[in-house]
């Protein structure tokens, strides 16, 4: 297998319905920075597993059981339960980028310090893009779909999205002063209800590569 360990990466990290998605497709697509770039969205990997509901290689029966009760409470990966979400991880960019020549696009991986500190092993936080978004916000761009990746999401009923909120602010927001104290590049984005995609990519474009 490729060794991934010296990996860059560039996090994007917002709450539920930010456009985390829809944007990491638009920098795969387009590079950042002046740099190619390979989107690896978890969530949408994790729900493709329990979709396939099929173990093989890479995720046992108990994996993928465990893995529709994380999608059904929306609750995070914990520690103890990282290298499931390493060997997908591994397993992406293998199949994704053997020769490791682009940057990473993390997307819903790492959400809390712990997974932060064990991702170390994989790839490297050179910058992270935060897309700030209210509550208010957010309702109204799921509601609106302005991405166009909320379509069939069981988890986008409200009491969900805002215990998705609550996750985010107590758990995964602290990662940006986290990676800020290693050095790594921070790009905030106000987000609006009408902030497609193509709208953020270009105000992350002209922002001075450093």
């Amino acid at each position: 297998m490729t060794d991934t360990s010296t990996r860059e990466a560039i996090l994007l990290l917002g709450p539920t319905g930010s456009g985390k998605t829809p944007l990491g497709e638009r920098i795969e697509e387009r590079g950042l920075w002046g740099r190619r770039c390979v989107h690896f969205d978890f969530g949408a990997n994790l729900r493709r597993v329990v979709t396939r509901d099929r173990p093989d290689e890479m995720i046992s029966r108990g994996d993928v059981d465990f893995l529709k009760e994380v999608l059904r409470s929306g609750a995070l990966l914990e520690n103890e339960h990282f290298p499931i979400a390493e060997r997908l991880l591994r397993s992406f960019l293998v199949e994704r980028d053997p020769q490791a020549r682009r940057v990473v696009v993390l997307n819903g991986l790492p959400r809390h310090v712990g997974q932060a500190e064990a991702i170390d092993s994989i790839v490297s936080v050179r910058a992270v893009i935060c897309l700030d978004c209210s509550p208010e916000t957010v309702l109204r761009r799921i509601a609106a779909d302005v991405g166009g990746d909320r379509s069939g999401r069981p988890d986008d009923r409200p009491e969900f999205i805002l215990g998705k909120l609550r996750i985010f602010s107590e758990r995964t927001a602290p990662l940006v002063e986290h990676y800020r104290g290693r050095g790594a590049r921070i790009e905030r984005l106000e987000v609006a209800a009408g902030m497609t995609a193509a709208d953020a990519w270009q105000l992350l474009q002209q922002r001075t590569c450093r």
